[in-house]
């Protein structure tokens, strides 16, 4: 297929051409309390051209492959109609690479009979919905096989496989006119295995639910707080990782300012990395989807802005390194600016020091949704736990907290010794990402607002 796709942007009159394609195959299995709701596989493929062409820049998809020599000359014509009609585009400088990437999978998925994967999917369903006082359950199987090939007019070919698979979904507990929902996930990059003995996972999540229906919810307050690495991550990814991508600040001259390297915005606490390269991983890839390798990037050192995340465009613009974080959903899509893995670096001591470190305050568990505003966030937790005098006590609910993130990542006091990480993804900026990992340790932040009753 390299070979195919070399001869198919040969000779076309361009300052630069590539072109991706991919193999896509998506099995999905669902099941709503005592109900399989569905159970099947999907395979599709198509190709993206990109042209380059007098600082224009254009791209077209195609499912066939009859049709690819016009959409190569469509890109290339709209690249030429681009040019000088807007900004003028230029590719940051790289090294063409030659390789070929097959995951190192354990189980692989595409060999496990839909069956195994039905009656897996079950047994997990099953151990959360026998629990006393479980209502109901929303648990489904996912597994997303990618096999793209990419190749360009400056001799970089490669053709890597990507595989994931997660079963994750919600369990409700129910009293009454009182309802209580807790979310579980399991997954990852390596295959089957990491799927495999996950009981106690969906029996804890169970046993949660279950004793939140005899919380109080939290009073609305500003709170010094705890927080677990599962909401560490999404603060981490949602609240900071997306002004760490160029293309979301690149148009905005004031976020473009406050977030520019050198700047002290958080506190010394503070270490923020992208690592897409970490094994089993749910954001691990090794070549971004315009053939860049990917690049271990520090975010953010003791608090002080270091790096950002780039695709070849990006880095072009703002002057700064190429890191292969431009990654596209599928082959219906060009490929943007994304995270893969993010993570704050964790700390020393233990969580039962942080707790004591904290006195009194709430320890807050496990993102449930939110939204961000600008700097501004707002996320929900699972649950969570009054703390007096560094001693966790009764358990809370209907928690949010909010805040600014500037404000927020100079409160970050301290980090605990534990490191844990996203095992499904799933992130929509104009396309669905699921390989995006997050995560990090337990972090104390003082002053933070919760929203309760």
């Amino acid at each position: 297929m390299l070979k195919k796709l070399k001869e198919m942007i040969s000779g076309a009159d361009t300052d630069y051409l590539d072109i991706r394609y991919e193999v896509k195959k998506t099995t999905t299995v669902s099941i709503a309390g005592p109900e399989l709701k569905n159970a099947g596989s999907n395979s599709t493929d198509g190709f993206v051209i990109r042209a380059l062409k007098y600082g224009g820049f254009s791209s077209v998809t195609v499912t066939r492959e009859e049709d690819v020599p016009e959409a190569v000359k469509l890109a290339v014509q709209g690249a030429s109609a681009m040019a000088g009609g807007g900004k003028t585009v230029s590719l940051a400088d790289v090294e063409p690479v030659r390789d070929y990437v097959e995951p190192d999978l354990h189980g692989d998925p595409a060999e496990v009979p839909m069956e195994e994967k039905i009656a897996l999917l079950w047994k997990y369903n099953n151990i959360m919905l026998e629990q006393p006082g479980i209502a109901n359950t929303n648990l489904s199987y996912r597994e997303v096989d990618r096999e793209k090939f990419f190749v360009s007019s400056e001799g970089t070919a490669i053709r890597e496989r990507v595989c994931t698979v997660s079963i994750g979904g919600e369990v409700v507990a129910c009293r009454g006119d009182l309802t209580q929902n807790v979310r579980a996930a399991v997954g990852g990059a390596n295959g089957m295995a990491v799927l495999m003995g996950r009981d106690d996972v969906f029996l804890k999540k169970a046993q949660i639910a279950k004793d939140l229906l005899d919380a109080e919810p939290v009073k609305g307050g500003t709170y010094d707080v705890v927080i677990n690495p599962s909401l560490t991550g999404v603060f981490i990814h949602e609240a900071f990782g997306h002004f760490s991508e160029a293309d979301i600040i690149e148009d905005n001259p004031s976020l473009r300012e406050k977030m520019a390297l050198g700047e002290k915005i958080g506190s010394d606490v503070v270490t923020i990395i992208a690592d897409t390269l970490i094994p089993n991983q749910v954001g691990f890839y090794k070549y971004d989807d315009e053939g860049v390798p990917v690049k271990t990037t520090s975010l953010m050192l003791n608090g002080v802005l270091k790096g950002r995340l780039h695709s070849r465009r990006t880095a072009s613009e703002f002057g700064e390194p190429v890191t292969g974080h431009c990654v596209a959903q599928d082959h219906g899509f060009e490929p943007i600016v994304r995270m893969g893995t993010i993570y704050l670096e964790k700390g020393e001591k233990p969580l039962e020091d942080l707790m004591k470190q904290m006195g009194d305050g709430l320890y807050l568990c496990d993102g449930k949704g939110g939204q961000t505003s600008g700097e501004n966030f707002t996320f929900g937790a699972q649950y969570g736990y009054q703390v007096r005098n560094g001693e966790i006590q009764e358990m809370v609910r209907d928690i949010n907290i909010m805040g600014n993130l500037f404000t927020t990542m100079k409160n970050i006091e301290a980090a605990d010794n534990t490191m844990k990480l996203s095992e499904r993804g799933g992130c929509g900026k104009g396309q669905m990402n699921i390989k995006s990992g997050h995560g990090g340790p337990s972090i104390l932040i003082r002053s933070m607002v919760v929203g309760g009753v």
